[in-house]
């Protein structure tokens, strides 16, 4: 028993009481577009893997063969003796399939955005304050990296940026750097940012843009890249991951040279991390190579998510903005979106409910995660589950 375990206890019994308590719950994978829990087979529609580059045989076998020649550890931080010939080759790869002069591994997304915004927002470099404006709706470690940083957001309205502008020019005449920092696919509406416009409304208030691509990197953009490619070269940082859409795991920076030497040199969470360890770097290296010839699966996955939605639309549920592989089911109130996680698992499907803080308060919901890994009678199963276990609210 420790110290604080009374405070523990009574923080979960008021999470309990909220129906906000999480739970690990341990499954294993069971083929396609499928996972074992609770002795049960169920339809997975909780994943990000999006291409179901997960199990392919070519991620497995590189990461196998990496390890086996390289070893299982890195064994020490990028500075030290970490960096391995192997980091350099795929982050080269990295930056030449993003168009970028460089490119930079991190050891996961959360990782990344926490570290990589203190870094920038530094006053040392800036030479005074940051003035940082930042989607509303934007994941939790860009929130948790702006905290980090000790600088205060001014927030747009969710992919307002007709907001944007307004808040740009209102401090047109105040000292600081402007940054803008946003996602171009939204973890939990699946919604979608406007790139180009970003861009544009970003050089003509001469703002750095930050974008994280985390669920769009594999899935959307020229050759499965991103979205970043639409910004005509002004967007000023790309970050994405290895752990959805690609498969693996990790996360990685693109941009110009001197922000990955300036990232090496000043960023906390490259700097006194272990580096990535050669497995991991092989399923990276994999992934990099199948992700361009994968139009064809971009497209099914894009069609299947369509399908979805005029499905739920035609059920009266509401999908927030979803235009992307992602589409939630709003429920509103977080015991009913447990309620109808519970009744699709009874059906065979897994759905994870969505509650607060994740999402704003009266916005809970199931959110679901297309793969290619689905056959259409898996998205019939779904669409017929849901059909049966809704009741509108």
């Amino acid at each position: 028993m420790s110290l604080l375990d009374p405070l523990f206890r009574q923080h979960l019994d008021r999470l309990d009481q909220r129906h906000t308590r999480r739970t690990l719950l341990p499954v294993r994978p069971e083929g396609a577009g499928r996972i074992r829990r609770g002795g049960r087979t169920l339809l997975n529609f909780s994943s990000n893997d999006y291409l179901g580059l997960a199990s392919h045989p070519r991620l497995v076998e590189r990461a196998c063969d990496w390890a086996q020649r390289w070893g299982a550890g890195a064994t020490a931080s990028r500075l030290v003796c970490g960096t391995l010939e192997l980091h350099a080759e795929v982050e080269a790869k990295l930056a030449r399939q993003k168009g970028t002069e460089a490119a930079l591994l991190f050891n996961s997304g959360w990782q990344a955005n926490a570290a990589i915004l203190p870094a920038l927002f530094d006053r040392e470099l800036l030479g005074g304050d940051a003035l940082v404006f930042t989607d509303r709706l934007n994941h939790a470690s860009l929130h948790h990296g702006c905290a980090a940083a000790g600088v205060r957001q001014i927030r747009f309205r969710h992919n307002d940026l007709d907001h944007l502008d307004s808040l740009l020019a209102q401090r047109a005449g105040e000292p600081g750097t402007r940054f803008i920092v946003t996602e171009s696919v939204f973890s939990m509406d699946g919604d979608r940012a406007d790139v180009p416009a970003l861009a544009a409304l970003a050089e003509r208030h001469g703002a750095f843009l930050f974008l994280d691509e985390a669920h769009a990197t594999g899935v959307l953009g020229p050759r499965g890249m991103g979205l970043a490619a639409l910004g005509g070269g002004r967007v000023d940082l790309a970050m994405g991951t290895f752990s959805k859409a690609l498969g693996g795991f990790g996360a990685y920076v693109a941009g110009s040279g001197a922000l990955c030497d300036y990232l090496v040199n000043r960023c906390g969470g490259l700097i006194y991390a272990t580096a990535l360890p050669p497995a991991v770097l092989g399923a990276m290296d994999a992934a990099l190579d199948l992700v361009p010839t994968l139009d064809a699966e971009r497209a099914r996955l894009q069609a299947m998510a369509e399908r979805l939605r005029a499905a739920f639309h035609g059920l009266g549920i509401a999908t927030a903005g979803s235009s992307t592989q992602i589409v939630p089911a709003i429920t509103g109130a977080e015991e009913d979106a447990l309620a109808l996680s519970r009744r699709l698992e009874e059906r065979g499907i897994l759905g994870i409910a969505i509650r607060p803080p994740t999402v704003p308060p009266g916005t809970s919901r199931l959110r679901f995660a297309l793969s290619t890994a689905h056959t259409d009678a898996d998205l019939e199963t779904l669409v017929s589950a849901v059909a049966d276990a809704w009741s509108p609210q």
